[in-house]
């Protein structure tokens, strides 16, 4: 599960982007990839500023820690061990 979260917040951006332009034309896929940086990119924020504790900010998540602490935190009740 964390790993299909990891990946949907890496690469969810470019799936998009490839189904608005199968859907409709290539200058609306281009808008919607573009804009779905700024989305995919606030829900990370959001997911790792929610999960993550104020003492282990500092250090850089990849996708797949920032759902990895999402899911633990929401899903389970141990924390992963870092």
């Amino acid at each position: 599960m964390a790993r299909g979260l990891g990946w949907a917040l890496g690469y969810g951006n470019y799936a998009l982007a490839l189904l608005v332009w199968w859907q409709s034309d290539w200058f609306i896929a281009l808008g919607s990839f573009l804009l779905g940086f700024i989305v995919f990119g606030i829900i990370r924020s959001k997911l790792r500023n929610d999960s993550i504790p104020p003492a282990q900010r500092e250090t850089p998540y990849n996708d797949y820690a920032i759902a990895t602490w999402y899911l633990s935190r929401t899903t389970c009740i141990t924390l992963p061990k870092e």
